[in-house]
């Protein structure tokens, strides 16, 4: 994540006021440090997160490592790891088949779920040159549900203009075609599951988003001078 300070109102005596007021990048950190967490809090947080994004090998390696137990039998995760390595590698019909395997109601109940994995099928076939059979599939499985659904149309749109170009890839709609799509609908699925099973979402999840709430609340202050603080922009590396 990078921090960078939030800005201050149009005031040249609130900047001065709010700069004195405004604490320092190492002063920030050395606040941060100051903060005790313990250990086997931060380790169970840990776990909660690999068991539920389905990282079996890192939670047991983290096991052994920690000797923090984990919640479930971590041989229960193979199911939904099977269904995302599915998606994760292109393979989606496949995917679809194992969900319905298991949890043959699930794609019934989340049509909107269906939809994404119907579209990355679609997408597969578009990145594999397939063309006729990516349009007689988008015919076959997805036309009426554009019609349906305005903001499904729009998502369909965009996947069939693909088509367009030679090179896709590059393309403004290339996005779809990028790796962290694949990871997008993959964790839309693991996290469908993990509601059906009445399972909570990660905790760590939970506390990032608590954390963007927070850094909102504190942008849309209604003062008469905006607040100043070391913002969390990137999520990957809070410090850099």
């Amino acid at each position: 994540m990078s921090q960078h300070m939030a800005p201050l109102g149009k005031s040249r005596s609130g900047d001065k006021q709010a700069q004195a007021d405004e604490p320092s990048r190492e002063e920030w950190l050395q606040r941060l440090e100051g903060v005790h967490i313990q250990r086997a809090d931060m380790n169970r947080l840990i776990m909660n997160y690999l068991v539920t994004e389905g990282f079996k090998e890192a939670a047991e390696k983290f096991k052994l490592e920690s000797g923090v137990m984990s919640p479930v039998d971590l041989d229960s995760l193979d199911e939904r790891i099977r269904i995302r390595d599915c998606i994760q590698q292109g393979r989606v019909l496949e995917a679809v088949a194992l969900l319905n395997d298991i949890r043959p109601e699930l794609l019934d109940n989340d049509r909107y779920l269906l939809f994404h994995l119907q579209q990355q099928h679609l997408i597969e076939l578009i990145r594999d040159g397939r063309t006729e059979e990516a349009l007689a599939y988008a015919q076959d499985h997805l036309s009426e549900r554009g019609e349906e659904n305005p903001q499904v149309l729009s998502e369909l749109e965009r996947t069939l203009a693909l088509l367009a170009f030679e090179e896709p890839q590059t393309s403004p709609f290339g996005d779809l075609l990028h790796p962290s799509h694949r990871q997008k609908v993959a964790s839309e699925v693991n996290a469908a599951l993990l509601e059906d099973q009445h399972s909570p979402r990660p905790q760590l999840a939970v506390l990032l988003r608590l954390l963007l709430w927070a850094q909102d609340q504190l942008d849309n202050h209604q003062g008469q001078t905006k607040l100043r603080y070391p913002k969390i922009s990137q999520l990957a590396n809070p410090f850099q």
